[in-house]
């Protein structure tokens, strides 16, 4: 561990004892150091592999440290990069023009290299701050959704099965469409339907196949996106959540660059699709209902999924003793207490560590009827 650079360093001059001097001194402290005499060099190797910072001179030949700057901020690997001026330039407003860049600092030649080093410790240090900070933020994050995405996955195999087809085709649809971060379109996706956890499962079936429902249900059915809207915006989801809450949109308008609009049209024809498809309806028969619909679905959606096709699965059924369930297996019939009057998990379940472990808990307290049969996906689509 003592071996580890202290950070890893890209020094950019056109001059060659300036070049040389840094970097000697840089590798003297112990940093990693690249150097190169020409900012397209820089960017490119700072593309391959992106350094933790960069110190760059101004005044050079072909592309000069403002342009070389404005190319790394435009890059949303590379963004994130602090990048110190060095250069001969004193005056406020170079010093404003640099800032403006993007840079994070600013070092006026001839430097000491006392003054150079403290900057760039500095400089790393809150880097990784802010990098242990996004790392947080990120896991928290993270567990929340996981949270979230059981919670769907506990409240019946119908709504569960219902938003794995639905994530599918925006899947595709995401990549097809070639969208910037895909995984906010796959999210939204996975949890558009979260706001129908407050339906009783059988009011939920009855109502997202289109079957006669009391006004009752059928209200809080409508109301599911702003539920899950609402659900989403306190775990800084807002962009995910305003996808979902937008998904009933019914205008036949072109589609905007707008992220939000654009996830919240692909729910809304992924989830109309699948309500048809639910309904013994045929995918492509589907899909040119949606084209002459009054409704005005987005032919630009539409014609993005012309290749898709519903996942298939091959599975085997298994018997299996509570012990040896694992995630992503799906429960063939209902999971019954050994007194038969309590149903622990229903038919048609899918799997997942909260539900494997509800089982293990009441296998030791109630008792559990086993073996239980579940079916095992072999190939093909995901669950």
């Amino acid at each position: 561990m003592d071996n580890e650079p202290q950070g890893n360093i890209i020094v950019v001059d056109d001059q060659p004892a300036n070049l040389k001097l840094m970097e000697d001194m840089l590798r003297q402290e112990g940093y990693a150091v690249r150097s190169f005499p020409r900012g397209r060099l820089a960017l490119a190797a700072a593309a391959q592999q992106p350094p933790d910072l960069i110190l760059l001179d101004i005044n050079m030949p072909e592309m000069d440290g403002f342009e070389v700057c404005k190319r790394l901020k435009a890059d949303k690997l590379l963004a994130a990069i602090p990048v110190i001026f060095l250069s001969a330039l004193n005056e406020t407003e170079d010093k404003v023009r640099g800032f403006r860049a993007g840079s994070v600092d600013f070092i006026t030649k001839p430097f000491q290299f006392e003054e150079v080093h403290a900057r760039v410790q500095t400089h790393l240090q809150l880097q990784r701050a802010r990098q242990a900070e996004r790392d947080l933020l990120e896991n928290t994050l993270k567990g929340a959704v996981k949270a979230l995405v059981e919670l769907v996955h506990m409240t019946g195999p119908a709504l569960s099965a219902r938003s794995e087809s639905i994530r599918s085709m925006v899947v595709h649809l995401a990549s097809k469409m070639g969208v910037d971060e895909p995984w906010q379109y796959e999210l939204a996706a996975m949890l558009c339907l979260i706001g129908c956890v407050a339906l009783p499962a059988e009011s939920f079936n009855r109502a997202y196949s289109g079957e006669a429902v009391a006004a009752e249900d059928e209200q809080m059915f409508h109301a599911h996106p702003e539920i899950g809207n609402r659900l989403l915006s306190n775990i800084r989801l807002e962009n995910v959540a305003e996808m979902i809450r937008r998904q009933r949109l019914t205008s036949g308008e072109p589609i905007s660059t707008d992220e939000a609009e654009l996830g919240a049209r692909m729910l809304r024809v992924a989830v109309e699709l699948d309500r048809r498809v639910l309904r013994g309806i045929g995918f492509k028969t589907a899909l040119g209902q949606l084209r002459t619909s009054p409704e005005g679905f987005p032919a630009d959606i539409l014609n993005a999924l012309e290749e898709y096709s519903p996942p298939r699965a091959t599975f085997e059924l298994k018997r299996l003793k509570v012990h040896e369930l694992q995630a992503s297996m799906m429960v063939e019939n209902d999971v019954l207490t050994q007194d038969g009057n309590f149903i622990v998990v229903q038919k048609g379940t899918a799997l997942n560590f909260t539900i494997i472990e509800r089982l293990r808990n009441f296998a030791k307290t109630r008792g559990v009827r086993q073996p239980i049969p579940v079916r095992v996906i072999c190939h093909g689509g995901a669950l």
